[in-house]
């Protein structure tokens, strides 16, 4: 990975959260240098940073993708207070939680109730 696409990818992640690029890039290169590259380097320097959507249309995507998934409650915590952080409002993410009922089903929308409670009580933290 270029020096500068990993800072680009790193600087995007710290807008989402200001502590998580030390930690996720640890977590990353401790197994090797190539996880940087192919994961944070494709999402974050190569799709999420175009201008095409911005950031906080973006976090609301990812957290509705995540959720209607159901199988990343990780992640969905972190793109859910990733999302505060960017502007979405609790209220906003309460609607993406009824949608995700609707079209992906009452079981995700109770494991996206799960992380938001999370997540809204990390926020309140900090």
């Amino acid at each position: 990975m270029t020096q500068d696409r990993r800072s680009k990818a790193l600087a995007l992640l710290e807008s989402l959260d200001p502590e998580a690029p030390s930690r996720v890039a640890e977590n990353l290169d401790a197994l090797s240098d190539d996880f940087l590259e192919v994961v944070l380097g494709f999402a974050f320097a190569d799709v999420v940073s175009r201008p095409g959507l911005d950031l906080r249309t973006r976090e609301m995507l990812t957290v509705s993708a995540l959720m209607a998934m159901g199988t990343a409650p990780g992640q969905l915590e972190f793109h859910i207070r990733a999302a505060l952080n960017v502007g979405v409002t609790r209220e906003e993410i309460v609607e993406i939680l009824l949608q995700i009922a609707v079209y992906a089903g009452v079981p995700a929308c109770m494991n996206g109730i799960a992380a938001a409670k999370k997540a809204f009580s990390a926020a309140t933290a900090s």
